[in-house]
């Protein structure tokens, strides 16, 4: 299948052959054009963090360039519009994350509509959330910190990297299935929530493993295991523009699957607190109607909004 110049012109027939055909097929297409991965969250958020690792093997792995473009705002809403209005030739990408799926439900306007205008990739890492506490709160377990907050109803505070992020809806899904009553105080990003955690001002925050892994190496944070039935996850993938061609798309999911299998990829993944989860173009699609159903949900019944 032979596609326009300006994009990729050849297809891997699966995974394992890319690597065969990657250098000869991009540098056909356009080299001087670099690959964009949107990323709607600051440098060094979890969804950078992912997006670099993934830039940085596939430039390696097809000898074009994958570049991280940070377009922060608006819960991500920025750079997904950014994304949604771009040519649909492969050379614009969208980090896809739990914003995505949450920001369905909690915005009433957007000029888009996610699960319509953006056709899913590949799905890339999945991080758990945790539990992490100062450590002058008194409890070194799930069970302990209910116990806790319930003997002082509404006296803890749970930070979140903003409202209706993944983190706040994580400590809101905690306070339905475990009936404690905590105050929200959202911060504008998770540095503040950090900040104020790690000098005493927050109770409790949950963020994912990949952000929190730094905090819980100095040890000047408490992680709390999470019981499966309340725990939640952190999960990361590529979207591209809708009306991109099935070709593209197809080209660009064997190539992301082929890095992820990289053994070297996946170590780095799981080092910093990850999981690889590759797969077909629908089951990301899959994942986030999922996502998308279970935290309108949890939206709905906290009765979160922007106001």
């Amino acid at each position: 299948m032979t596609l326009p110049r300006r994009t990729f012109v050849r297809l891997a027939a699966s995974a394992a052959a890319a690597p065969a055909i990657s250098r000869f097929a991009w540098a056909a297409a356009d080299p001087s054009q670099a690959v964009r991965i949107v990323v709607g969250f600051a440098p060094d958020s979890a969804a950078d963090i992912v997006a670099r690792l993934l830039a940085r093997s596939l430039s390696e792995r097809t000898g074009q360039k994958f570049i991280v473009d940070n377009q922060t705002g608006i819960g991500g809403n920025i750079a997904t519009e950014m994304v949604v209005n771009a040519a649909p030739d492969g050379h614009t990408l969208l980090m896809v994350g739990p914003s995505s799926a949450i920001d369905a439900t909690l915005y009433d306007k957007l000029g888009f509509d996610f699960r319509r205008d953006i056709a899913p990739v590949a799905a890339a890492v999945r991080s758990p959330s945790v539990m992490l506490v100062n450590p002058s709160v008194p409890a070194t377990t799930v069970g302990e910190f209910i116990a806790h907050a319930k003997s002082k109803p509404g006296a803890l505070t749970m930070a979140s990297a903003g409202v209706g992020t993944a983190s706040h809806l994580a400590g809101e899904l905690f306070k339905m299935t475990t009936g404690v009553e905590m105050v929200h105080v959202a911060y504008r990003g998770g540095a503040g929530a950090y900040a104020d955690l790690l000098d005493g001002r927050a109770d409790v925050y949950f963020p994912s493993l990949i952000s929190a892994r730094e905090h819980l190496k100095s040890g000047a944070l408490r992680t709390l295991a999470l019981p499966g039935d309340q725990a939640t996850s952190t999960w990361f993938g590529v979207g591209a523009p809708r009306h991109t061609p099935a070709g593209i798309v197809e080209r660009l999911n064997a190539e992301i699957n082929a890095a992820l299998a990289d053994p070297q990829v996946a170590a780095q993944v799981a080092h910093g607190g990850g999981t690889v989860i590759a797969g077909s173009a629908s089951d990301f699609g899959k994942l986030i109607a999922d996502e998308t159903e279970k935290w309108a949900r949890v939206i709905t019944a906290s009765g979160t909004t922007l106001s």
